[in-house]
């Protein structure tokens, strides 16, 4: 980048105006650390002895007017409270040492004392090397710090800033739930003067790292404070109430599939409604969630994201039509455990007719990213909702089906293979399809029979089942349990 903005500079780009107010635990963790070593009288330099880094260190503070390269502190953005951790890269390099951990535990500690969200503004070249691996282990203790914060059930939002590279890359950078960087910035775990000669630069940005699924996106300035403060609002409004499913948008919602292969051809039609006409009536205003952290992204086939509807905060993860990618999945397992972390409810948005299966998906893992997507489903406290909007192809499509509580439209099926391919499993002529839809009962009113889904939404049909199931559940509450023979007798 051609413009490198100091600590303070970042903090006043971000936050409202005379909000900003450093941490007194921050500052006083440098003092004691100043006293201690005073008394202790240790040898000049630094822990290891570094011929000049005493007078680097002095150079540094004068010409930055810093004492260390963090600065710590509290501040409104966009009026939601946050902590924010700016790094100094005029102070040697914004490198991490001793002291530096000292003020990312006191700040994170902070956080954690008054229900913060955390916000790291990053910008450094790595662990100090005057300090050896007394520096280096200062990565042992943001991760720890992170952690607990996670715990805590509090967001982490990082900015990257240029450059990003090194230890604080790997713990404050990617470690953030979400990642917003810079234009320009260089961001990567090797920096510039420690990569192989013939490496591609390229492939050390900050659209490289969204391209990968690193980072979330690439934020121009002039639109950081208001992108950074709508993530704060979203990611800090818990609900245990769940997202209500999304009316129709398509059909009359008293217009439902004569056959099966009729449900199919309606769920497989492109005038029908599809992710994103349902996530834009659904939502007052939302953030996007990419990349699953592994190298990849499925921009084609899964959208993920926090929105505002009526209100309050839903999460979504929604398929778009397309067959899911192995990326695509872990995006949704990432988005669905952040959710649950923060007491976010969840919305998910079934429609794929199955889940890729060309060479290249089995070589990225599908079976596992898909397992591992059912596994983050099955284990969320938040509530999750689902909707099938379309089509619904076997264990790629249920991978994101919330159990209890899927829902789906008049133009939608759920099917446990599609139609042409239980035939040819059958060995049954082409002329077999449309039966064999039949027979498999797919339909969004026979979904609702089996007690697949809840209901059909805007259809009177989710009444019925409502009720059915309502007085099911009544039956089985007054009948004893055979299977627990000494409780609810």
């Amino acid at each position: 980048m051609t413009d490198r903005l100091t600590a303070r500079e970042t903090v006043a780009l971000v936050t409202d105006e005379a909000t900003f107010a450093e941490l007194p635990e921050s500052i006083e963790s440098i003092r004691e650390s100043a006293d201690s070593a005073e008394s202790a009288e240790p040898a000049p330099d630094g822990p290891l002895g570094w011929p000049g880094y005493d007078a680097a260190r002095a150079r540094a503070a004068e010409r930055t007017g810093e004492q260390e390269s963090v600065v710590c502190g509290t501040a409104l953005v966009e009026g939601v409270r946050a902590v924010l951790i700016a790094f100094e890269f005029g102070f040697l390099g914004g490198s991490l040492g001793e002291r530096t951990g000292d003020r990312l535990v006191a700040a994170y500690t902070h956080a954690r004392a008054h229900r913060l969200p955390v916000v790291p503004l990053i910008a450094t070249g790595g662990s100090r090397m005057q300090e050896g691996m007394l520096a280096l282990t200062q990565l042992q203790r943001v991760a720890r710090e992170s952690v607990l914060t996670r715990e805590a059930g509090l967001p982490q939002i990082a900015v990257l800033r240029d450059p990003t590279t090194g230890g604080g890359w790997a713990t404050l950078g990617a470690g953030a739930d979400v990642a917003l960087a810079l234009p320009g910035a260089q961001v990567g775990f090797a920096g510039s003067r420690v990569r192989p000669a013939d490496a591609d630069p390229a492939a050390y940005t900050a659209q490289a790292q969204v391209a990968a699924g690193a980072a979330d996106a690439v934020v121009p300035p002039e639109e950081l404070r208001g992108t950074l403060g709508r993530w704060l609002r979203l990611l800090t409004r818990p609900s245990a109430t769940p997202a209500a499913p999304p009316h129709p948008l398509g059909t009359g919602p008293d217009d439902l599939p004569a056959t099966g292969w009729d449900a199919v051809r309606r769920a497989r039609s492109s005038e029908r409604p599809h992710a994103q006409d349902y996530l834009d009536a659904y939502f007052t205003h939302r953030v996007a969630l990419d990349g699953d952290r592994c190298g990849g992204t499925d921009p084609q086939g899964m959208l993920c994201g926090f929105g505002e509807h009526e209100g309050r905060t839903v999460a979504y993860a929604a398929q778009t039509g397309t067959a899911t990618r192995p990326a695509g999945y872990r995006t949704a397992a990432r988005l669905i455990r952040l959710a649950d972390r923060l007491g976010i409810p969840v919305l998910t948005l079934v429609d794929t007719p199955g889940a890729a299966n060309d060479a290249e998906a089995e070589r990225q893992g599908a079976g596992a990213a898909i397992a591992d997507l059912f596994t983050a489903v099955a284990a969320a406290r938040t509530p999750v909702t689902t909707l099938v909007v379309g089509e619904g192809g076997s264990g790629g499509a249920l991978a994101l089906a919330a159990p209890g509580n899927t829902w789906a439209t008049p133009d939608s099926y759920f099917s446990v293979i599609a139609p042409e391919l239980a035939a040819a499993i059958l060995k049954r002529p082409p002329e077999e399809v449309e039966a064999t839809a039949d027979q498999l009962r797919v339909r969004p009113q026979d979904l609702v029979d089996l007690g697949v889904v809840r209901g059909i939404v805007g259809h009177h049909y989710q009444e019925q089942n409502q009720s059915q199931s309502q007085n099911q559940e009544q039956e089985q509450e007054q009948e004893p349990d055979p299977d627990r023979p000494y409780g609810d007798r």
